[in-house]
């Protein structure tokens, strides 16, 4: 893709969203966009393109699960940051991998092959611990190996990294405001109670584009669920 040109002379900022036609995806898409970024979202189905565009983003179709670390750092040459939203959805133990972990792996080999130093990837709030706790057999199981693998991965990499750990995501509106917790999950030293550990996907959308617009949060890993303290002063 050709870098576009402000009348300034400056070039834009440009991110490249990988999961482009997720929910948290097609939330931040306008939301870099308001901030003036140009946004690439990496989809696999064609069909997905309108919603894409229409969320502000320019729709490239690249299967991340058959992408190449060269596929990749074609696509990101040039960005200012890449952002990993992408997910197997669950059910197929194989594919969860091969999405959640072997094509995050290679993203983010081809980040540091093509010269991107910001990288967040959008992981979970008990990422680094459910694997000790969860039975192999359990049906989640593969999904937090995964996630916790690829996690693990991006920490041993050079680049300028956030890992974001949101809790149970909903629907809701964006509240702009946090709770952060711990690696357990928990609230000042205590499990959360039923709604608690709640998180809108938007606002995990305006945390994305927060700690890259900021430069925020680099090489730290922020887990949060919805509360009381706005994103400015709870990430820095």
């Amino acid at each position: 893709m050709t870098d576009t040109t402000e009348t300034t002379g400056q070039k834009s900022k440009r991110v490249v969203i990988l999961g482009g036609h997720g929910k948290i995806a097609l939330l931040a898409a306008p939301k870099f966009a308001a901030a003036g970024y140009t946004v690439d979202s990496a989809i696999r189905n064609p069909d997905h393109r309108a919603d894409v565009e229409s969320a502000g983003a320019n729709p490239v179709e690249l299967s991340i699960e058959e992408a190449s670390v060269e596929d990749f750092a074609d696509l990101f040459a040039g960005a200012d940051a890449v952002v990993f939203s992408a997910g197997a959805g669950g059910g197929d133990p194989k594919r969860t991998h091969a999405v959640d972990y072997e094509a995050a792996a290679r993203s983010i080999e081809a980040a540091e092959k093509s010269g991107v130093r910001r990288y967040v990837m959008v992981s979970y709030s008990r990422a680094d611990v459910d694997i000790d706790s969860l039975d192999p057999d359990d049906s989640f199981y593969a999904y937090a190996k995964a996630k916790h693998d690829a996690d693990a991965r991006l920490r041993e990499s050079s680049l300028d990294y956030t890992i974001l750990g949101p809790g149970m995501l909903t629907l809701d509106a964006a509240s702009k405001s946090l709770r952060l917790v711990d690696d357990q999950g928990r609230i000042d030293g205590r499990d959360p109670d039923g709604d608690e550990r709640n998180t809108s996907r938007e606002n995990v959308a305006e945390v994305i584009v927060h700690v890259i617009d900021q430069d925020a949060a680099v090489r730290d890993t922020v887990r949060f669920y919805d509360g009381p303290t706005p994103i400015a002063e709870a990430i820095r």
